[in-house]
């Protein structure tokens, strides 16, 4: 993992609600502006001072840094996102409250998610409550795609960000105002790294990785699948298609974390999909 992150320096955070039009803008110090395309403003005046500078850094374990200097071993127990992890409990609690369930969605970009989500939605809509919220660095073109299943959603956009932290799903979370008894799912940006050392306040973290990535994803980014609950590997329809080592796949997953839960499907033809429907009803 990288030293220095630093990936959402300076950057511009903007909240939209596709349901109202609402727009909040969130600058790098921490100042909400509010805006609406419509005649009222429904942005909340709910603003708190989440000043992310996102001067973090990335160790092999969150909070343990070891630097040697002059062959002297400095073992400094400093937790750079302490400030995340209270945010993160934060928005947990309020969850918890509604007792309504998070799921935080992690993947690269184009293993599916979107699809996957999409058809979970429509397929549940009459049997779970479900709000998204919707994490990109530019654009709500995803956001557009799981509001026309009706369901309620709200885009996040980091800018130069790569992931969403515990302040921007704050502010999703009381713009979404999920029901009772409820699921949201936390739709991230698609990187396999820096998504794996932030909590959202999430209940647990699916890993979603598709068979047009490769088998060796489980091992290449082995944080990620260690701190996931859950790996869906998508696109299995596509196995006689492509050169993918499904057993070998299963087996890095499993030497990463043996207590990962797997579910296969396919967004297209259904396969697996029952499963996964059931463990999520499981949770609400």
């Amino acid at each position: 993992m990288c030293v220095t992150c630093g990936c959402s320096d300076n950057s511009e955070v903007t909240v939209t609600n596709p349901q109202t039009g609402t727009h909040e803008h969130i600058l790098a110090d921490g100042t909400v502006i509010s805006h609406s395309h419509h005649a009222h403003d429904h942005a909340h005046a709910h603003a708190h001072d989440h000043a992310h500078a996102h001067d973090h850094e990335h160790p092999h374990h969150p909070a343990e840094i070891h630097a040697q200097i002059h062959g002297n071993i400095v073992q400094v127990e400093q937790n750079l996102l302490a400030k995340n992890n209270l945010l993160a409990a934060q928005n947990r609690g309020w969850l918890k409250g509604r007792k309504t369930v998070a799921l935080n969605l992690v993947s690269s970009p184009g293993s599916g998610k979107t699809t996957l989500l999409t058809r979970t939605i429509a397929d549940l809509k009459t049997a779970i409550p479900i709000s998204v919220i919707e994490g990109d660095q530019a654009t709500a073109n995803d956001a557009q795609k799981i509001s026309e299943t009706g369901c309620q959603v709200i885009q996040i956009n980091t800018g130069t960000g790569c992931h969403l932290e515990a302040s921007m799903v704050e502010r999703g979370l009381i713009e979404l105002d999920p029901p009772m008894n409820s699921l949201v799912m936390i739709e991230n940006v698609g990187n396999l790294v820096c998504p794996a050392l932030f909590d959202l306040g999430e209940n647990a973290k699916v890993v979603i990785l598709s068979v047009t990535e490769g088998e060796d994803k489980p091992i290449k980014y082995p944080y990620m699948f260690h701190a996931s609950q859950v790996m869906i590997l998508t696109k299995i329809d596509l196995l006689p298609y492509v050169n993918f080592n499904l057993d070998r796949c299963l087996d890095y997953a499993y030497q990463v974390n043996p207590n990962l839960k797997v579910f296969q499907v396919s967004a297209t033809t259904g396969e697996g999909l029952d499963a996964w429907y059931s463990w999520l009803k499981s949770l609400v």
